[in-house]
């Protein structure tokens, strides 16, 4: 899982990638390809 400042490009890349919120963190999650992970804050 990478954390990054901004998430706005690593959701672009690939089409089933979601922004959700959970717990005041912002994350990407993509149930398609599970390597496409992030967090931020």
């Amino acid at each position: 899982m990478k954390v990054r400042n901004s998430l706005k490009s690593l959701r672009s890349r690939h089409r089933a990638n979601q922004l959700v919120r959970r717990k005041g963190r912002v994350y990407v999650i993509n149930k398609e390809q599970r390597k496409f992970k992030a967090r931020q804050g």
